[in-house]
């Protein structure tokens, strides 16, 4: 008998798709994003980097499998077009079409129902959800759910915006959800901005350092073999009531300089962000061009451990 969960429904409408499709799909996106795309399959999603020749993070791309010759690329809806169109300028001769697909695709996130308060509730089976694996996927119908990363209980529900949309919760109590897991998020304001470790991708399951050549991978595996990566994202809480947005820059009361990952509003009016800054006992340095505001606020933990 199957047994029933209530899970919240969070609205994540300023997500958008990229379908990438055709005989060579596959094989295109294997020389263009970081991690190992042979990997997907009808049960396996994947979190991958797109970078340019610098290593720096163009965008996250959360691939889904549609079908044998047709994947589906999660990101922010505001840089969907333009990473679009960026690929298609390599399709060259592959057998592969690359699409901005936003305007077809509706994306929710979903959560246990004791994550946050306020959550717009939807019930599930155990059954119809992927399973444990930080990036599995599981296609019901029309719809499309895959696990969210970084800890258990979240997953991303990708469904035809034919369909009605269904009642959620607003967009900043996910925010506070990935924050609080320590999952990345790249926008236009911090596209190009961070190399792949910056963002604890290496942590995160999203880089293959043992698959072939792809843009960027020069100076992201020199980051991995042969020097410590000194900044990287982490963890804060403001002490008093401050918005953030992911670009923001300050410095932190023991000096070190940070630019914002990602941020939001707790209920009390502190913001919750993730910054990538100097870890702790590295030199403060000169992290930024501009001498920014200091921001009084306290490491958190990550749910996970960064590279010592």
């Amino acid at each position: 008998m199957a047994t029933h969960c209530e899970l919240g429904r969070f609205a994540l409408e300023d997500f958008g798709a990229v379908r990438i499709a055709g005989a060579d799909a596959v094989r295109f996106l294997q020389g263009q994003l970081s991690n190992d795309v042979t990997r997907l399959g009808p049960e396996q999603a994947l979190l991958a980097g797109y970078h340019n020749p610098q290593g720096r993070t163009i965008a996250l791309l959360r691939l889904a499998w549609l079908a044998d010759g047709e994947l589906l690329a999660l990101l922010p809806r505001e840089l969907a077009g333009a990473v679009a169109q960026r690929l298609s300028k390599y399709v060259l001769r592959a057998k592969v079409t690359v699409t901005d697909v936003s305007q077809e695709w509706r994306v929710s996130g979903l959560a246990d129902a004791d994550a946050l308060e306020q959550a717009e509730l939807v019930v599930l089976s155990r059954e119809q959800l992927p399973g444990a694996h930080p990036y599995a996927q599981r296609r019901l119908g029309e719809r499309l759910v895959l696990t969210a990363g970084g800890p258990s209980g979240r997953w991303l529900e990708v469904i035809p915006r034919t369909a009605a949309a269904p009642p959620a919760a607003p967009r900043e109590s996910w925010r506070l959800l990935d924050v609080r897991a320590g999952m990345p998020q790249v926008y236009a304001a911090t596209s190009e901005q961070f190399v792949a470790q910056m963002l604890n991708l290496d942590v995160l399951g999203a880089i293959a350092f043992d698959k072939g050549c792809y843009t960027g991978q020069e100076v992201i595996a020199r980051a991995h073999y042969r020097g410590r990566v000194k900044r990287r994202a982490q963890r804060f809480c403001t002490d008093g009531a401050l918005a953030l947005a992911p670009g923001a820059l300050g410095r932190l009361p023991d000096g070190r300089a940070f630019t914002v990952v990602d941020a939001a509003r707790r209920p009390d009016g502190r913001c919750e962000f993730l910054a990538v800054t100097a870890l702790p006992g590295e030199p403060p340095g000169a992290d930024v061009e501009t001498s920014p505001a200091s921001v009084q606020a306290e490491p958190l933990d990550l749910p996970y451990v960064l590279p010592a």
